[in-house]
């Protein structure tokens, strides 16, 4: 059972399932997130919806080049975790089952292609601080939980987060 955060699950709320890819992006001592301006402000990891037919690697890619113009390298899948929450952007409810992926940021590629949202390199401890998603949160303080950032990123290939007891296992 994957770990779930957000909203209890409401009866009579018609939850849309959404399925989704999102990074954990480190380079050094720093971690790339993304800020999103509106409809309402706030901190994250870069990622979003699988699109039909495509694959969550694609799907990974594509998020991370949209919402902070940056390249990434091949990505591993870090942990899952399920949210039920209320997005206004869509007008609707969902169930969020959010895949996450280490991946090395490669190269800027630009700006971000997405409207209302900016790239922002920062201290760990900061992002805690500021992500907003409650999943994205417990990723980032089990990613921090293991001390050494700059090995968990060069080495990350037989390692696994588990986000519901916020450490990475063996």
């Amino acid at each position: 059972m994957i770990p779930k955060f957000g909203e209890p699950v409401a009866p009579g709320i018609d939850y849309k399932e959404r399925i989704g890819a999102y990074a954990l992006l480190p380079r050094n001592d720093l971690v790339l997130i993304t800020h999103q301006a509106e409809p309402i402000p706030e901190f994250q990891l870069p990622g979003g919806a699988i699109d039909p037919g495509e694959s969550p690697m694609a799907a990974l890619h594509r998020e991370v080049l949209e919402e902070t113009g940056w390249k990434i390298g091949a990505g591993r899948l870090l942990c899952s975790f399920m949210r039920y929450a209320y997005l206004p952007e869509y007008d609707q409810w969902a169930r969020k089952v959010c895949h996450v992926f280490l991946a090395i940021p490669v190269r800027r590629l630009g700006p971000p292609e997405e409207k209302y949202h900016t790239a922002h390199w920062m201290p760990v401890e900061l992002a805690i601080e500021l992500l907003d998603d409650p999943g994205n949160i417990a990723v980032m303080r089990a990613y921090a939980s293991i001390g050494n950032s700059r090995y968990f990123s060069t080495n990350f290939r037989s390692r696994k987060t588990s986000v519901a007891r916020g450490h990475v296992r063996s």
